[in-house]
């Protein structure tokens, strides 16, 4: 049963929630078109330290590098509760007719590079700079704080560098205040809009990615026999990798993925190079799974170039390693309610576990957490012809944001409200 303060709450939120909208599109397209690469988010840092300060929000800057952390004390005493939304855009060129496509090139790995905000982070920092705002002014009747969460580099910090969640965690942003709770969503560019889907317990994968490097034996493109062909050999690889999935996963109990997404090597038709390189990712569920991929990627690169005379040379992980992102069970049913007054019961819906993988799971093996999915896909629309996340043609309805807002306050009050210090 809602009690007559949180309908009056939740009603207010909504109405908020309405006149900011046009404020957070705004934001959206703005961080949209001016998109940066992880550990290098300046430009968004400074938007979103302003909008906090103008709010009265008490904030702090260059949490793990580029991140921005607000803590908004309300009236009343309360738990303390973390709102998260990532900031770091991708290395995508954008293909997308808008308006407010991006054209910005940075560099990324040693090479120039478009970049895009192919994975909708600008749709998380302007949902919570809305959020912020909204529960500013509700400054009155919050009971507890709430402590806002801008992080940098969701997707990796360069090579050599310290990033993300994990960086953010080792220099206190979970503490003074000690977080009781954190909250944290991802648009899905394939649910439409005006939906939620949430899973409890593991919901997104834990994810490493590896590299693998082949040396051969360089040779004149018409003598082959005089080669150890790299290239035939990562080619070997990658085709035997797949059979880790398909003969060594028992895919009834969970997924599990194992992708090479970059094969390089070479620069021109007649010569064998003397070596390549290949770029990949793990993805699994359980402590076992992960140690059996692990295991056999290492085996079949090794045993697969020995055969062939060239050495193999693997690093995994390579650059990050996300666990598990997993929803504290008894949690995610608590707050399934005002998820479901937030967006209609009809429209909140549990969801399989997805590979996709997310470093929100590192604040969420501190304290209990709920990721959830909000719809970013016209009505209508085939999700099986959209664009999915970080590709060229990733896009998100704006009509999205408002729903984001209106879940990430009511999660706030409605917790606030049954978790009374």
């Amino acid at each position: 049963m809602v009690s007559a303060q949180t309908g009056r709450f939740n009603e207010l939120i909504a109405k908020k929630a309405k006149q900011i909208e046009q404020k957070v599109i705004a934001w959206r397209h703005d961080i949209h078109q001016n998109p940066e690469l992880g550990n290098r988010e300046f430009r968004t840092a400074g938007l979103i330290a302003k909008h906090l300060q103008s709010l009265g929000i008490e904030i702090k800057t260059k949490v793990g590098v580029t991140g921005v952390v607000g803590v908004l004390k309300g009236d009343k005493p309360g738990p303390v509760i973390a709102l998260r939304a990532d900031m770091d855009a991708l290395p995508i060129e954008e293909v997308n007719d808008l308006p407010f496509a991006s054209k910005v090139k940075a560099t990324y790995n040693g090479k120039e590079t478009s970049v895009m905000h192919a994975c909708g982070h600008d749709t998380h920092v302007a949902i919570l700079m809305g959020v912020a705002e909204v529960l500013a002014s509700m400054k009155k009747d919050l009971k507890g704080t709430v402590k806002f969460i801008f992080q940098p580099a969701e997707e990796g910090a360069p090579k050599g560098e310290e990033g993300g969640a994990e960086l953010m965690i080792k220099e206190g942003v979970l503490e003074n205040p000690n977080v009781d709770v954190i909250f944290g969503l991802h648009i899905d560019s394939q649910l439409e809009v005006d939906k939620l889907s949430y899973r409890p317990a593991g919901t997104f994968a834990a994810t490493a990615d590896f590299k693998i490097t082949v040396k051969g034996k360089p040779s004149h493109g018409s003598q082959p026999w005089n080669s150890v062909d790299p290239i035939l050999v990562g080619s070997q690889i990658v085709t035997s990798l797949q059979q880790i999935v398909s003969r060594n996963i028992k895919l009834t109990e969970n997924p599990a993925v194992v992708t090479v997404g970059a094969f390089n090597g070479g620069n021109r038709e007649n010569i064998i190079p003397s070596q390549v390189e290949m770029l990949g990712t793990v993805r699994t569920f359980t402590k076992a799974d992960e140690k059996l991929v692990f295991d056999r990627v290492k085996q079949i690169a090794e045993k697969t170039a020995e055969a062939a005379g060239a050495k193999a040379v693997i690093e995994l992980p390579y650059s990050k390693k996300y666990p598990v992102t997993f929803n504290d069970v008894a949690l995610t049913n608590q707050m399934l309610p005002s998820m479901q007054r937030s967006a209609g019961a009809e429209n909140v819906l549990l969801v399989p576990a997805i590979t996709g993988a997310e470093d929100f799971s590192f604040y969420a093996q501190k304290v209990p957490g709920l990721f959830f999915r909000l719809g970013g896909m016209s009505k209508g629309k085939d999700p099986n012809t959209v664009g999915p996340h970080h590709t060229p043609e990733f896009n998100i309805d704006d009509s999205s944001f408002r729903l984001g807002v209106i879940t990430f306050c009511n999660l706030v009050f409605d917790y606030a409200e049954s978790n009374k210090k």
